[in-house]
């Protein structure tokens, strides 16, 4: 077999971010987030609440069901990390949560408008998101093989945009092709699938979870041909073996405080913009009652912000280094949460808005276009910052502690938002826990050493 150049496992390593963006992009975020948020108001509705009490109840049940798939992925996260280092394949974890992926994307498909499979959809799409987030694990361990400390900055960076982009142009497909918006037609008009789908139903909607899966299933394929990993010689570990490496890496933190704190900054600011991002298109249509075409639009904008600044967020790595790169963009997006938090369609910060003012709509595109792009910069260069923190002879139980760190209480911003949803009886009301997050995140970045403790990797190990 010809030997694979340096260049192709890079871009083999980046199309894995290409493949697995849609589920952020088009399940979370965009159209199925808000489109479910759609359906469980209808079904509240059905039972007899009010309309603001529906819409409380939508993005509360959303809420608990992001906050236990947080739970799972951060239980299960450093475990597995631990598990396959100690057996020294990746490769086969990540077959088998791409295996998952899709499935739960697949199933999607069978969303009823009624709200009687409410509580099924809600599953699969658990089981498909924890499948991206536990691939996504293994996929990080292998960045510090793919440069020097100087360049795997900009590589975290570049494939970052460049899988925003393929969220984005997956985005822009499902809008134009697909997704019904008015009288059961795209964004430009059309049929959805040129009249393949049945628009009153809304298949072409519930379509973009296949899509999502059938998207993946094809792009993966370059990561599977390119990115190899080198045969290591290591006996079949067990997993109580693992657990014991993973029993005794967290021990080794006492003596490692600069990871720690990293850690534990990066598992409150990460979980506040996971809340953001889960949240986003849920809260335009719930506060500012924004249609499909116009969370379309906010979707686009927010993407492509997030191809661009993650691009220059990557090159200000290279050249600064991660930590100020991350405090920068922590502080813009804690601005722009507040605005947000502070406006509706009536008022902006107590002050009151002409009737039919489209200043809220305004706020709100250029916040979307904040929120992708910082919130980019953000998740680069905090991998280049874990990959200054990572021990080169364990980095898959690394990042399992950094996937832990992100999603170990990912079930936090969730629960925080849909308990102050419950208790304010407002969804603008309820997103405000994440300045929270970002502020403590932000505070404990300040006993982070910018340039790693690659100098306590050897006293931790002995």
């Amino acid at each position: 077999m010809a030997e694979i150049s340096k260049r192709k496992r890079i871009w083999g390593w980046w199309f894995f971010d290409w493949a697995s963006q849609p589920y952020h992009t088009l399940l979370v975020t965009f159209i199925f987030g808000p489109f479910f948020a759609v359906v469980a108001t209808d079904y509240f509705l059905s039972t007899g609440l009010d309309k603001e009490a529906a819409k409380a109840s939508a993005q509360t049940l959303w809420a608990w069901n992001m906050g236990a798939a947080g739970l799972i992925i951060g239980i299960g996260a450093p475990i597995m990390g631990a598990l396959a280092d100690t057996r020294g394949r990746r490769r086969p974890w990540i077959m088998g949560f791409s295996i998952m992926y899709v499935v739960g994307a697949f199933m999607l498909w069978f969303i009823a408008l009624d709200g009687s499979n409410l509580y099924w959809m809600l599953l699969s799409f658990s089981l498909g998101f924890i499948g991206a987030e536990y691939a996504l694990i293994f996929i990080n361990s292998q960045l510090p093989e793919l440069g020097t400390e100087e360049e795997v900055g900009e590589i975290s960076g570049s494939g970052f945009a460049f899988g925003y982009f393929g969220g984005l142009l997956s985005l822009i497909i499902v809008l134009v092709f697909f997704a019904e918006m008015g009288g059961g037609k795209t964004i430009i008009g059309l049929p959805p699938a040129f009249g393949l789908l049945d628009g009153e139903q809304m298949e072409g909607t519930r379509a973009t979870g296949p899509i999502t899966a059938l998207w993946y299933a094809v792009f993966i394929i370059p990561y599977f041909r390119w990115v190899h990993e080198p045969l290591v010689e290591k006996a079949r570990g067990t997993v109580s073996e693992a657990l014991q490496t993973l029993k005794h890496t967290i021990v080794k933190l006492k003596d490692r405080s600069s990871l720690l704190y990293f850690l534990i900054s990066s598992m409150l600011y990460r979980d506040a913009l996971n809340g953001l991002y889960a949240f986003g298109g849920i809260y335009a249509h719930l506060v500012l009652d924004w249609t499909v075409p116009q969370i379309g639009i906010f979707g686009i904008i927010g993407a492509a912000s997030s191809v661009f600044f993650s691009w220059i967020g990557g090159k200000l790595d290279k050249r600064y280094g991660p930590k100020p790169v991350i405090i920068g963009a922590i502080w813009v997006l804690i601005g722009v949460a507040f605005v947000i938090i502070n406006m509706s369609r009536e008022s902006l910060f107590g002050m009151p808005l002409a009737e039919g003012s489209n200043l809220p709509d305004i706020i709100m595109m250029i916040s979307g276009a904040l929120f992708g792009g910082m919130g980019g910069i953000l998740q680069a260069a905090s991998r280049t910052l874990m990959v200054r923190h990572t021990d080169p002879a364990t980095p898959t139980e690394s990042f399992g502690l950094y996937g832990l760190s992100g999603r170990a209480t990912a079930f936090i911003a969730p629960i925080l938002i849909g308990i102050a949803t419950t208790l304010t009886g407002s969804a603008r009301l309820g997103v405000s826990p994440v300045i929270l997050l970002f502020l403590l995140g932000l505070i404990l970045l300040r006993w982070v050493n910018a340039k790693g403790d690659k100098e306590t990797w050897a006293d931790a190990s002995s």
